[in-house]
């Protein structure tokens, strides 16, 4: 048994150093990691300090070494090694905001184009001899079974959070700017002045807040949907006859889920490769006639807006708040699962999304020098935000407390809107979000507190 101690009755005891792994528990702090490594854990007694560590908050997610007495319940037993205790954590401490690109820089390659080379090199160097093995799935036209359940959750988990989000917007205040894209959770909009919308110059980058909706909160990314994923890309005259849905939904369409308004072909025998982009479907005469398959879960559907009830009393919300926390994390955690198999394509100048091999030909990119490429996309690999952007915004500290102040806004921290939300309606906050909603920063009183901070 181990408790912190702080004001112990020996002062010229022997110090003990712990050093191994473990779970530390302390009062109005959450579990920390400890290793240890001793021959007698029956004689370590600490004292307990009356506030515990709730000063040394930082100690949850840092790497620290701290120094404690060691009282023994045996006194014959003399003591004569030292451990050291070492906290640690896989989590940083605090993190830098996501970086805001303006529309004349180009996104970053998620892996540098240095290391895709070498790792091409590497792979025809041991290719070089070798016979051809056959593409796997999904590259020969093929479903990977094991992930069709996990595409029936992400499709589910997405209707459950925009459902959820209806309702919570019934009890939780949320503005958007009606200039620009930028939203804020709480009654009252923050008073930064960063709005690069219309005349923001005239309004000196203040922002005109107004009602937010499901659809400020979670951008509906939309992409292509392709009735042959392996079939040919879709070229510019044909951009509006091919219908465009979320890109969440078009990924786990083509990773199992069947939906009667989006048909897409489905193969039961690998494709016939005739060339590095040409191919034939196989002969699928001789198989039975496909059964239709029932669903392996139910398909939520989306609630109308005029159906949607509020939560009744403040557990109704809090729960909420944590299912709709839960269906977060398993969409974005399936997803980025997903597109580890299927490939999913982002411009690197624009927003447009394209899930699938290859990008498609339409020429509607028109971002910043877009006549140059003749309004081509630059076609790169995307990353899980910008399959679903997670859209940062101001933590508010306290929400009954005073508003946000602009005087004090490198004190505050940002996370996700749909976490802010889950988070004042009553949620736990997940852990990895702590380091960007800087919750171990002391936050001054006022702004004479603030000019005194180093």
């Amino acid at each position: 048994m181990m408790d912190c101690a702080s004001s112990n009755p020996f002062s010229h005891g022997p110090i003990a150093f712990l050093r191994g792994k473990g779970i530390l528990r302390t009062p109005r702090v959450d579990p920390f990691k400890v290793s240890f490594q001793r021959n007698h854990p029956e004689i370590l007694k600490l004292d307990r300090h009356p506030d515990g560590l709730a000063s040394f908050r930082s100690f949850q997610r840092s790497s620290s070494k701290i120094i404690l007495p060691l009282n023994s319940t045996n006194p014959t037993l003399k003591l004569h090694q030292s451990y050291a205790l070492v906290i640690t954590s896989e989590l940083p401490q605090n993190a830098d905001f996501p970086r805001y690109y303006s529309r004349k820089e180009k996104k970053p390659f998620p892996t540098p184009v240095l290391e895709l080379r070498r790792a091409a090199r590497e792979r025809f160097k041991n290719s070089k001899g070798r016979p051809k093995k056959p593409a796997p799935p999904p590259k020969n036209g093929l479903l990977v079974k094991s992930l069709v359940p996990l595409a029936y959750d992400v499709f589910n988990a997405r209707i459950t959070l925009i459902n959820n989000l209806k309702k919570l917007l019934k009890v939780v205040c949320v503005h958007a700017c009606g200039c620009c894209n930028e939203i804020h959770v709480g009654h009252v909009g923050h008073p930064f002045r960063s709005c690069r919308g219309q005349n923001a110059n005239v309004r000196k980058g203040l922002h005109v807040w107004t009602s937010a909706t499901v659809d400020d909160i979670v951008l509906s990314v939309e992409a292509f949907h392709l009735c042959d994923r392996l079939g040919k890309r879709i070229p510019h005259e044909e951009r509006f006859s091919i219908p465009r849905i979320p890109a969440v939904v078009e990924l786990c369409i083509q990773a199992g889920v069947n939906l009667r308004e989006f048909p897409t072909k489905r193969r039961r025998k690998p494709v016939i490769r005739i060339g590095k982009k040409e191919f034939v479907d196989a002969d699928e005469s001789e198989l039975p006639d496909p059964v239709p398959e029932v669903p392996e879960k139910p398909l939520l559907t989306e609630i109308p807006d005029s159906e949607i009830v509020a939560p009744s009393d403040e557990d109704d919300v809090a729960w909420l708040g944590e299912e709709t926390l839960q269906a977060w994390e398993k969409m974005r955690g399936g997803a980025k699962r997903l597109m580890k198999m299927y490939p999913v394509r982002v411009c690197g100048y624009c927003p447009e999304v394209h899930v699938g091999a290859s990008g498609h030909k339409a020429q509607n990119c028109g971002a910043h020098k877009h006549q140059q490429r003749n309004g081509q996309h630059g076609w790169q690999s995307a990353v899980l935000d910008d399959l679903i952007p997670p859209r940062y915004v101001w933590h508010v500290p306290d929400v009954n407390g005073l508003p946000l102040q602009r005087e004090l806004r490198n004190f505050y921290g940002q996370a996700p809107a749909v976490v802010e939300i889950c988070i004042q309606a009553g949620a736990v906050v997940p852990d990895e979000y702590k380091s960007t909603m800087r919750l171990d920063v002391g936050i001054p009183s006022d702004v004479k507190e603030a000019e005194m901070v180093i």
